[in-house]
């Protein structure tokens, strides 16, 4: 299966920064674009990894926060 992100970046003192919009917690670096499109998608894939590891009994609930 195929998702779609949105890449926010910039170039912070030659390096390209960047995090996925939709996903928070997922952030990258890469010396070139290309770089961090890379890794942007191993930082991706190591965080979806740490979440199928979350203990069996974990339990989960929508709150609503006042911004």
């Amino acid at each position: 299966m195929t998702r779609r992100f949105t890449l926010e970046y910039w170039v912070d003192e030659c390096w390209y920064v960047g995090k996925l919009k939709e996903v928070p917690g997922v952030f990258s670096q890469g010396e070139t674009l290309k770089e961090l499109e890379e890794n942007i998608r191993d930082a991706y894939h190591l965080m979806m990894e740490d979440e199928s590891l979350s203990p069996v009994d974990a339990k989960a609930e929508e709150i609503e926060i006042e911004v």
